[in-house]
């Protein structure tokens, strides 16, 4: 019997030894770029930034970001607080080591150093106000053109999470100190997300600069709850399509719980109205293999948004929320612009906890690592675009995909119709793609539909056929479960269809 125990004993500490133990770096998720990021924040008004902070280091090993600046808004006129994005920046340092254990040795999280160098304010008015002539630019002004005039192909993403006069600043300055050639290549370098308008300055910069790539809800002033961004956990307080997302993932338990841990996690601070409404700009940006940064109609964490004006692409470059159709955990079918943020609910949630896990010690950490998926040889995080024509029968084989932490995966294939429609109704626009799938869902068999459907003429590509979505959703089973995606892009053409 003694024998038998020390057996039992000896095994339980092979498991926990084999659970705890490090996992292999090399094998973890890898970014071929990382977008450039600078974010205005009115912290300080209400909880949210502070939240959003709090996730968005979190995920800095993915962004090169290139300052956070303190701004005013409609809700916090006359002052701004950077201090208190130092002092998120200040328990960031005590775990930075800790979350360096968990990423690719190519992509590791900032130095708390570097990340203190580019917090800066803003000027201390409300939106145009700190506009024009005989204006000193703010430090967070000086911080963004310095950071725009960089010799870099990489664009420049401004997240607006309160006010944009800092935009708008940096904005009049070039128009008044370059010449229109080089001021034009600027703004081409330009891409905004902005949490709806929370200052006059906005409106100002989509008037004047229309070319500029800006995605925000519009809606009339503080109807936020029209937004798409309210979807991240605002479906209770601004009460739409209720019963549709889980929002047990967003409530304060689920928070306390899986969230408000360890030294990092001490910094997020309850909720006053929603949870961290600025979040979606960065969930935009987040490398899993859904969202293409360039493609806002693709969808991704961060919502989806089609071009305001389709006849002005060139000149007039704004976009503001598209719908989804979505069946929620009542299955009831939702077609709505925060359907396009919820639908991703779990994922999301999922993520955020299992590196707040990566934060703590490694002797308390539940440590979970993403699948990295593999699809017909194709290993990095874009999409995998495939040409085909009509009837054409496609193979996918995703047999390579595998787990860092050797957790067992479940696989499961949909095709987003949503992307490249303009229709309400997607379903009387995009053809259906038939698949069947197999190998334990690893592999599926995709059948193009003929060329009276996929070639219309409808479609607005030159080929006169549809570009048609396919992703790939793989999740390991683990304590705190994790996705990644592989869209596949079907570009189809016909060489009998003609204008």
């Amino acid at each position: 019997m003694r024998r038998l125990s020390l057996l039992l004993f000896g095994c339980l500490n092979a498991l926990v030894a084999d659970a705890s133990a490090a996992v292999n770096r090399s094998l973890l998720l890898t970014y071929a770029s990382k977008p450039r990021v600078f974010v205005l924040s009115d912290i300080s008004n209400e909880p949210d930034d502070t939240e959003s902070f709090v996730r968005f280091l979190l995920y800095s090993n993915q962004f090169q970001i290139e300052g956070m600046t303190a701004v005013t808004s409609t809700w916090l006129k006359d002052s701004v607080y950077p201090e208190q994005i130092s002092a998120v920046v200040d328990a960031y340092a005590e775990v930075v080591d800790n979350l360096n254990q968990h990423t690719s040795p190519s992509s590791p999280y900032p130095s708390a150093e570097y990340l203190h160098s580019v917090v800066k304010s803003g000027p201390t008015v409300y939106g145009m106000q700190g506009v024009g002539p005989g204006q000193n630019l703010s430090s967070g002004a000086e911080l963004l053109l310095n950071r725009l005039r960089q010799p870099v192909d990489e664009p420049l993403w401004v997240l607006g999470w309160g006010g944009v006069n800092v935009l708008a600043e940096t904005l009049y300055y070039v128009q008044h100190n370059f010449n229109a050639t080089e001021a034009a290549r600027l703004r081409g370098q330009l891409r905004v997300y902005t949490i709806s308008d929370q200052d006059d300055s906005g409106l100002w910069i989509r008037e004047q600069f229309p070319d500029i790539f800006y995605i925000a809800s519009m809606h009339g002033w503080n109807q936020y709850g029209l937004a798409a961004w309210a979807a991240i956990s605002g479906e209770e307080y601004y009460n739409f399509d209720v019963g549709g997302p889980d929002f047990t993932k967003v409530s304060a338990a689920w928070l306390k719980k899986n969230i408000q841990i360890g030294t990092y996690g001490k910094e997020y601070p309850d909720y006053k109205f929603i949870m961290e409404g600025d979040t979606p700009t960065f969930l935009y940006l987040i490398q899993n293999g859904l969202g293409v940064r360039e493609q806002p109609d693709y969808g991704s964490w961060g919502g989806r948004y089609s071009l305001v004006d389709l006849s002005q692409q060139v000149k007039y470059r704004q976009y503001s929320d598209a719908a989804d159709r979505v069946i929620g955990q009542n299955n009831r079918t939702y077609t709505s612009n925060h359907a396009a943020i919820w639908r991703w609910r779990d994922a999301y949630q999922n993520d955020f906890a299992a590196r707040m896990q990566w934060a703590l010690p490694a002797n308390e950490s539940k440590a979970n690592h993403h699948p990295v998926v593999v699809m017909n040889e194709h290993t990095d995080l874009t999409p995998l675009v495939i040409a085909s024509t009509p009837n054409a029968t496609v193979t996918l084989d995703a047999s390579g995909t595998y787990d860092p932490d050797r957790d067992s995966l479940s696989f499961r294939w949909f095709q987003y119709k949503e992307p490249g429609s303009t229709d309400w109704n997607v379903d009387n626009q995009i053809p259906t793609l038939n698949f069947t799938v197999s190998g334990t869902g690893k592999r599926a068999q995709v059948t193009i539909p003929g060329a009276d459907v996929v070639c219309d003429g409808k479609s607005s590509n030159a080929s006169g056929c549809w570009t048609l979505h396919l992703v790939l959703e793989v999740t390991d089973h683990a304590a705190i479960p994790l996705t990644t995606y592989k869209r596949v892009l079907f570009e189809t053409t016909n060489s009998t269809w003609s204008e």
